[in-house]
């Protein structure tokens, strides 16, 4: 009977031990961190300019503090502009994840990017994950694109989270959070993600009016179910400046970028407008999860 007790006691510890690996409650909880959301001007086909630009804001934010840069979706070429059909490189070899990359080792620290990549025959509204070695570390290809994209972008078919000292991280890119039900955020969480990121690439016609017209309703109200059920953060970040080709012709990108905290509130909104080219600073905290599988019903159930 001792012997029994004592293998069920192991056994225990072995459960217990186990439960930490796939969790954030135990002591290997997710340290914070202070991400930098670089709201960018972004050139449609520039790539010289972009990455240029790119790289000031990376220098500035790392000297400001961060950890961890966030960027723009298709910041090299911008959102379906002509030019991903001749320009798009591949990943990791291109120029865009080249230099990012170097971005990454010179200041050590994390960036995540939109970037249009090429991959055979073809090309996607990417977005990546780069480690403080400059290593690519998470890949996503963008899911729900909008109609007018399908004549530049193939369709990605498939999410992942990576494990890094912050947490466990999630990409999407613009309107993948959009889709119904937000069904791809919230696979995200199911995955355990603590942090999902997503570049971004939000425009408007000339003549909007933010007054009477605010802008960011439709992606707050994508973003805070999501934050609020699984307690994740969820920062987006949008370029500014006026789109010169492609369907958008002549729309100009007017930032709004946010962070929606554990719980759904806002904690972060970007300024609007062509010429918002600005840098932001969030301290994100990440929480332990308080459930993962079928123990999320369990957790809902008790919340009500």
């Amino acid at each position: 009977m001792k012997q029994f007790k004592i293998i069920a006691l192991l056994l225990a510890f072995h459960m217990l031990h186990l439960s930490g690996i796939y969790c954030q409650s135990g002591p290997q909880q997710a340290k914070s961190f202070k991400l930098a959301i670089c709201q960018m001007k972004v050139m449609g086909g520039d790539r010289t300019a972009n990455l240029a630009h790119a790289g000031e804001m990376i220098a500035n934010a790392a000297k400001g503090g961060a950890q961890f840069i966030l960027l723009p979706e298709a910041m090299d070429l911008g959102w379906t502009d002509p030019s991903a059909l001749t320009q798009a490189e591949p990943v990791p070899e291109g120029k865009t994840f080249t230099y990012l990359a170097e971005m990454a080792r010179k200041h050590q620290v994390y960036i995540c990017s939109g970037l249009i990549e090429k991959a055979g025959d073809k090309v996607y509204n990417s977005a990546v994950i780069i480690n403080r070695d400059g290593e690519l570390i998470l890949l996503h290809r963008k899911i729900n694109e909008l109609d007018i994209g399908h004549p530049y972008y193939a369709l990605g078919d498939r999410l992942n989270v990576c494990e890094t000292e912050f947490g466990i991280l999630g990409l999407l890119i613009c309107a993948d959070a959009n889709t119904d039900g937000f069904v791809l955020t919230r696979s995200l969480a199911y995955m355990g993600a603590d942090v999902i990121l997503s570049p971004s690439s939000w425009a408007v016609v000339a003549d909007h009016d933010n007054n009477k017209e605010p802008y960011g309703g439709m992606w707050k109200d994508a973003y805070k179910p999501i934050a609020k059920d699984f307690r994740v953060w969820i920062a987006s970040c949008s370029n500014v400046g006026w789109m010169t080709g492609g369907p958008w012709k002549g729309w100009k990108g007017i930032g709004c970028s946010m962070v929606i905290g554990p719980g759904g509130q806002e904690v972060l909104n970007a300024p609007y407008g062509e010429n918002a080219d600005t840098i932001l600073y969030m301290e994100i905290k990440p929480e332990p999860r308080p459930g993962q599988g079928t123990t999320w019903h369990n957790y809902w159930n008790h919340l009500n």
